[in-house]
């Protein structure tokens, strides 16, 4: 089953749609070859400005939708006792989360665990009929796979 999403037409009649995201990762290389080796991402852009990088990735079958990876407070802005927030933050897996939608849970699951990702959640039927498992990346955001219609 495809799932094409579709526009979302807001009070005013205005067409939202999600162009972008933006993740902390640890380490810029190893988000990136997370993303793209593991969940088949493509690289949109690799840059580095002002002491940070910053890359963006999306999945080909969205490519007007860019998830942007980035080094913890990488905002000019952040203090070091802000930087040092989100990393503890980070650890502990409670800062990002994304929510994918598959045609196969368990496939799913099953490549990306023999990636070696942490598993957070083996595939479980839930009550409103979602099958859905969950992930944390690199850097403990979590990631979780969802197939709806079992």
């Amino acid at each position: 089953m495809s799932h094409t999403p579709r526009p979302v037409r807001g009070v005013t009649g205005m067409n939202l749609r999600l162009s972008s995201c933006t993740l902390a990762v640890c380490d810029v290389d190893e988000a990136l070859g997370f993303y793209r080796d593991v969940l088949g991402f493509e690289v949109h852009d690799d840059v580095e400005a002002e002491g940070t990088r910053r890359a963006s990735v999306g999945p080909p079958s969205q490519p007007d939708v860019q998830i942007f990876l980035e080094s913890p407070g990488a905002d000019p802005g952040a203090s070091p006792a802000d930087r040092q927030t989100i990393e503890n933050l980070m650890a502990k897996g409670l800062l990002g989360r994304l929510v994918f939608l598959t045609d196969d849970c368990d496939a799913a699951f099953e490549h990306i665990e023999a990636a070696g990702a942490e598993v957070m959640q083996e595939p479980i039927n839930q009550p409103d009929g979602v099958r859905d498992c969950a992930f944390l990346d690199p850097s403990g955001n979590m990631l979780r796979f969802t197939h709806r219609g079992r």
